[in-house]
């Protein structure tokens, strides 16, 4: 029982921790004015970015479009990227979906996927949703973040056939190895440290990387 109580207090430590220590610790650099605008949308256990869809976009992401997800179609208004497990992010579309299998992978090691899917203009006001302005090189580093997070092969992106929750998304191999430590939201933290948000240590939880956010609040 003590060695129980004494892990839960350092887990405890460490999450508080990890919330209230920014990262990084210091900024000297000054920002330009915010010129676009992106969106974090959070559930209980995942987070992902959507950006906002511009020909730019459309171009640089038209990949998407072959594996299932229609970028060009005109209602479409914001492109949702998120990296996660591959499989529970496969094998869960919903929580009636849950499996010992995936749950397991997702605290040991699994390899990684990212998911793309398409939403329209009323994104943005739907709840559990938080807009981060960025200036425009914030923005840059933002995208090629996460274009570097697809893996590629022969050069481009490569879809996972057949993978999908529905007639607008898609799943891709990743790089690098989910674990429940090293997951969804401490990649989101990490794409939006690159766009020069300050957020806090390690946030494996959604609701510490929004509370980190709040704390530290350099985002532009």
């Amino acid at each position: 029982m003590r060695i129980f109580v004494r892990a839960l207090l350092t887990v405890l430590a460490l999450i508080t921790l990890g919330t209230l220590i920014p990262r990084p610790l210091s900024s000297s650099a000054e920002r330009a004015s915010p010129q676009t605008t992106i969106l974090i949308l959070s559930n209980p256990i995942h987070t992902d970015i959507a950006i906002p869809l511009d020909a730019a976009i459309r171009a640089r992401f038209g990949f998407v479009e072959a594996a299932g997800a229609p970028i060009s179609h005109p209602d479409a208004a914001w492109l949702i990227l998120g990296w996660g497990g591959r499989a529970f992010y496969l094998e869960t579309p919903d929580w009636a979906d849950l499996k010992p299998l995936p749950v397991f992978r997702a605290l040991t090691v699994d390899s990684a996927v990212m998911h793309v899917a398409l939403a329209r203009a009323s994104l943005a006001a739907a709840p559990d949703v938080r807009a981060i302005a960025l200036d425009a090189e914030g923005y840059a580093r933002l995208l090629d973040y996460i274009e570097r997070s697809f893996t590629l092969k022969d050069g481009r992106p490569a879809p996972i056939p057949g993978a999908g929750y529905g007639q607008s998304d898609a799943f891709f191999e990743a790089e690098g190895w989910f674990n429940a430590l090293v997951g969804c939201n401490t990649w989101t933290a990490a794409a939006l440290r690159e766009a020069g948000a300050t957020t806090g240590w390690w946030t494996p939880l959604p609701q510490l990387l929004t509370l980190s956010l709040d704390l530290h609040k350099r985002e532009r």
